[in-house]
């Protein structure tokens, strides 16, 4: 692990000096493709940092145990020594799991389909909120986010299906956990005896694609065009600017009437027929892989109830790996670090306990 380490710092330190060079910072599409490599070891190589530097520190302090002659100096040199020693396998658990592979995907922009599902009027208004959620979320990580697609519910502005892109640095890698059906407990506003309701709403994590990941050959598309409806089911094109493509091997089926244009649909919808077909392409791979299979976090099956909001006590709970917070409000504004950070850790912890079995 110290030899892989060192190799992993001299790349490091390599790229470092590269992006100091006029040269190479002229030439942005190199610039972006180095500055790429050097965020992604950053981490490692910061923790490998600290790492050598407790082990360094270990070292003086049993020196200085040795010569020591002063018992006070002696008790500060045992405590200093204790503390060091106590964070060592931390340090050492830390490093693992940064050396752990990542997944090809994790540096993706990605595409969350957010659906209505049982519990009429107020599911759609629950995937309100989880769209409303994600955009927060998005805009406190820096990254930029747009709405593709969104069909109206009956109640106005309730979102009965949603499509959201997001783009930034390893969007995938931080929203893949999101996938599944998430489920609210609480009063409707239309309920006039303070009955607590359930309903459910699924989100769809997709990595985005690009033309090079997915050949979709033209003879496979059939493409529909019509017009675009506005709310309350009116058309506000007489032009069929809105298009719908079925892929024909695989039955997928795709829209968009966002766009005044008809090309800019067309091009969005393809957008998402890539990110499809792309996920359907991960999955298959990520069958074969036994840290994956066995992983509860990340299966894959986005029929799996994951998450509960309870708003009778303010909690939410992560049902794959036992995670509570009783900060519902600040969750549904956006403040999701705490359990995806939690996710990930269960992540890469049963994966390293995969790689060691």
């Amino acid at each position: 692990m110290l030899d892989k380490l060192e190799s992993i710092k001299d790349k490091y330190l390599r790229l470092e000096e590269q992006l100091s060079d006029p040269e190479v910072i002229a030439d942005q599409k190199r610039f972006r493709k180095l500055n790429k490599e050097y965020s992604d070891l950053t981490d490692v190589v910061q923790a490998y940092d600290r790492y050598k530097s407790n082990k360094l520190q270990l070292e003086e302090m049993r020196q200085m145990m040795k010569q020591e002659k002063d018992p006070d100096m002696k008790a500060l040199a045992q405590a200093e020594l204790e503390e060091l020693q106590a964070q060592e396998p931390e340090l050492e658990q830390q490093l693992k799991l940064l050396l752990l592979p990542k997944d090809e995907a994790d540096s993706r922009n990605v595409i969350i389909e957010i659906r209505a599902g049982t519990g009429g009027d107020e599911a759609a208004l629950f995937a309100t909120d989880l769209l409303r959620m994600y955009q927060r979320f998005a805009e406190r990580k820096g990254w930029k986010y747009e709405v593709m697609g969104f069909s109206e519910a009956s109640i106005p502005g309730a979102c009965k299906e949603a499509v959201l892109s997001i783009s930034g640095h390893d969007v995938y890698g931080t929203m893949k956990f999101e996938s599944g059906v998430h489920r609210v407990q609480r009063v409707p506003e239309t309920e006039t005896q303070g009955r607590i309701h359930t309903s459910a709403a699924s989100v769809a994590v997709l990595p985005e694609a690009e033309e090079v990941d997915i050949d979709i050959r033209k003879e496979d598309l059939q493409m529909d065009t019509f017009r675009s409806g506005g709310k309350g089911g009116q058309n506000v094109n007489k032009v069929e600017t809105a298009v719908r493509i079925t892929h024909i091997p695989s039955g997928i089926v795709v829209a968009c009437q966002e766009e005044r244009s008809q090309l800019q649909n067309r091009e969005r919808s393809l957008k998402m027929l890539r990110a499809k077909l792309y996920d359907i392409q991960l999955a298959e791979k990520n069958k074969q892989r036994a840290d994956l299979r066995r992983s509860m976090v990340a299966t894959g099956d986005r029929s799996a109830k994951i998450r509960t909001y309870n708003f009778p006590q303010s909690r939410v709970t992560d049902h794959r790996i036992g995670f509570t917070s009783h900060a519902l409000p600040q969750i549904l504004e956006g403040s999701l670090d705490e359990i995806i950070e939690a996710l990930k850790l269960h992540d890469q912890t049963v994966r390293l306990q995969e790689e060691h079995q």
